[in-house]
């Protein structure tokens, strides 16, 4: 299913102009705090009118300033986990999940009450109140709360903002379970490099109300023309071959050569997500000799821009994906580098996020 996005709405003197369209899987909404992420969101849900533009689910129009159509957020089938799980204090998560449910028509109801508590693991909490449940818990039980209102899309802003690292780890298994096996639209608000590359199909990076780009998460974590601070990089896609042994080192195979990473936690043959940043890869022209940097990616030059001094910029083609590399004006002239050139990319550190394969 299709969500597109075309509007316009000011808020005092911050100002929102967005457009972009999404299909399904996650999308997420990419940026600093304060870049207009939650606005949108509010503006999908209904909870705000825009000042302009147009909304569609599908076939289904939202909101179209020019014709006079606003649907309530009750009208629009979408489901909304906040920040905070928002949860009903005095009732039981049997009830809190069941809220939305008894709120939907009989008609518009899909998915199994039993399978999505098994899908996020929370049979045993269905007796207790929130008060007795800890952070990673309660949002469990609110994205739940939003599954059985039978939406069409799931909106999900900065669900793990409020989460110590623990409860993070303990959450992200799961979204990634929405993703994989309930093919549900899901747009997903982050600042978070490390989330976005992990769970993101589609990423919109926003920066002061607008959509500086959109497109797949490779592609867009790799451009070169970031503004505002952004880090370009790379998000890689490898097989798992071997889990680490003795030397604390698992090994992974990619089309541009091996890979040497920590403790992965998954079964051979899954397929996992590498976070690359920029500043974690160096270049070599020829053969690089003995050196203490493990992962080697044979790559070539697609692109070279100028950062601010004494950095540029190169973006290399490494086995059919984009990465980005920013080293120095200096090492660039010394090395003769130029478009099309054939490299090795020498990558010093490496992020490991999973992703079902």
């Amino acid at each position: 299913m299709t969500l597109d996005v075309d509007v316009q709405k000011r808020l005092g003197a911050f100002e929102v102009a967005m457009r972009f369209q999404t299909g399904g899987g996650i999308t997420a909404l990419f940026g600093p705090s304060g870049s207009g992420k939650t606005t949108l969101v509010n503006l999908i849900a209904g909870l705000l009118r825009p000042d302009k533009g147009r909304i569609a689910l599908g076939s289904r129009v939202l909101v179209d300033t020019n014709t006079g159509v606003f649907l309530r957020p009750a009208e629009r089938r979408i489901g909304y986990v906040f920040q905070e799980g928002r949860l009903f204090p005095h009732l039981s998560v049997r009830s809190n999940l069941m809220f939305g449910r008894w709120l939907t028509p009989g008609a518009r109801r899909w998915g199994d009450f039993d399978a999505i508590v098994d899908l996020l693991a929370i049979r045993p909490l269905l007796a207790r109140r929130p008060r007795d449940l800890s952070g990673g818990e309660k949002q469990r039980v609110a994205i739940g709360r939003a599954l059985l209102s039978s939406p069409e899309c799931l909106l999900m802003d900065e669900p793990l903002a409020a989460l110590d690292p623990a409860r993070k780890a303990e959450i992200l298994p799961f979204v990634e379970r929405l993703r994989d096996e309930m093919r549900l639209p899901i747009v997903y608000v982050s600042h978070s490099v490390e989330e976005v590359a992990r769970l993101a199909d589609t990423v919109v990076r926003i920066e002061g109300g607008r959509v500086l780009a959109s497109g797949p998460v490779g592609e867009v974590f790799a451009t070169i023309d970031a503004e505002g601070g952004f880090e370009a990089g790379g998000v890689l896609t490898a097989r798992l071959v071997t889990e680490a042994g003795a030397d604390g080192l698992a090994r992974l195979e990619h089309p541009a050569g091996a890979l040497l990473v920590p403790h992965v936690g998954r079964p051979a043959g899954s397929l996992v997500r590498l976070s690359i940043r920029s500043r974690d890869v160096t270049i070599a022209v020829g053969e690089p000799g003995r050196l203490s940097v493990r992962n080697r990616l044979t790559a070539r030059i697609t692109a070279i821009a100028e950062l601010a001094p004494p950095d540029v910029a190169i973006r290399l083609d490494v086995g059919g994906e984009p990465l980005v590399a920013r080293i120095t004006r200096d090492a660039v002239r010394e090395l003769g580098l130029e478009p099309g050139q054939m490299v090795t990319a020498l990558v010093k550190a490496v992020a490991l996020d999973e992703r079902r394969g």
